[in-house]
């Protein structure tokens, strides 16, 4: 595969996550990655920590990037885009993982023309178990979405969707590891509660989680049949898949969508 110069405007957790899990899977060499952060306090700190070069200014890493990350916040990206505006040229393919940000108005900003892909990441990304959504914009090719695809799926999974359902995305795979997050925590502190030790308890539900989620991804029936699999009729699961029942499923509900609206307003 084609090995590109590949630039990150802004080195956060988001774009170090990334950044790490490239390096991590080998799909790029620290010395073809470069990021730039605002402050001048921690450049060295970050960089030692990346393992790549961190600049202060923008510009010039543009100018040395074949594929350029804007990996700033929701309101700095307009700012950015304007700065960054006057050194994209055609052969150059601009990547956007700010929440809630179209392709539209990043392409407003930019020469017309420009290729431009919108991803919405997580941060499992660090660990090579990261998922993806992305979706191109109006001059993005084939050939950019597979690419970017490709790179994101060295890092985890990656999926292909239309830019109406980025948001939700966002709030299923973006958002979702604090969700999970919650729930795993949430668990180990019910068996605490009833008399468990917290670090056993969490360390229960944690695997517990793992070995779930690999038996969901690697299913050969449903997801109803997996659950009814382990919650037999009258077993002690099926009084706890019960209770959960009256709850989660509003509960849940109300999470994705909340998150998603909140996603798709950070972009306006």
């Amino acid at each position: 595969m084609e090995s590109f110069n590949i630039g990150f405007i802004g080195s956060g957790k988001m774009a170090s996550a990334i950044i790490k899990g490239l390096i991590k899977s080998g799909f790029a060499k620290p010395e073809n990655l470069i990021a730039t952060q605002a402050e001048t306090e921690g450049v060295e700190e970050k960089s030692k920590d990346l393992g790549i070069r961190i600049i202060l200014d923008n510009k010039p890493l543009v100018e040395k990037s074949d594929i350029i990350f804007i990996a700033t916040k929701p309101n700095q990206v307009e700012g950015v885009l304007k700065e960054i505006s006057p050194l994209i040229t055609a052969d150059k393919l601009v990547v956007s993982i700010a929440a809630g940000v179209t392709t539209g108005f990043i392409e407003s900003n930019l020469p017309a023309g420009t290729r431009v892909i919108r991803v919405m990441p997580n941060t499992p990304a660090l660990v090579n178990e990261g998922m993806s959504g992305i979706c191109g914009g109006k001059s993005a090719k084939a050939d950019d979405l597979e690419y970017i695809q490709k790179m994101l799926s060295t890092i985890g999974k990656c999926i292909i969707v239309d830019e109406s359902q980025i948001d939700i995305v966002t709030a299923i795979s973006g958002s979702g590891p604090a969700f999970f997050y919650k729930v795993i925590n949430d668990i180990a502190r019910a068996g605490e509660k009833l008399g468990l030790d917290y670090e056993k308890s969490l360390l229960l539900s944690i695997q517990t989680a793992i070995g779930s989620a690999k038996m969901a991804l690697n299913r050969t029936v449903s997801m109803e049949e997996l659950i009814s699999n382990v919650a037999t009729k009258g077993g002690c699961t099926r009084v706890g898949v019960d209770c959960m029942e009256e709850k989660s499923e509003k509960l849940f509900f109300d999470v994705i969508k909340s998150t998603t609206e909140k996603a798709h307003a950070l972009g306006k």
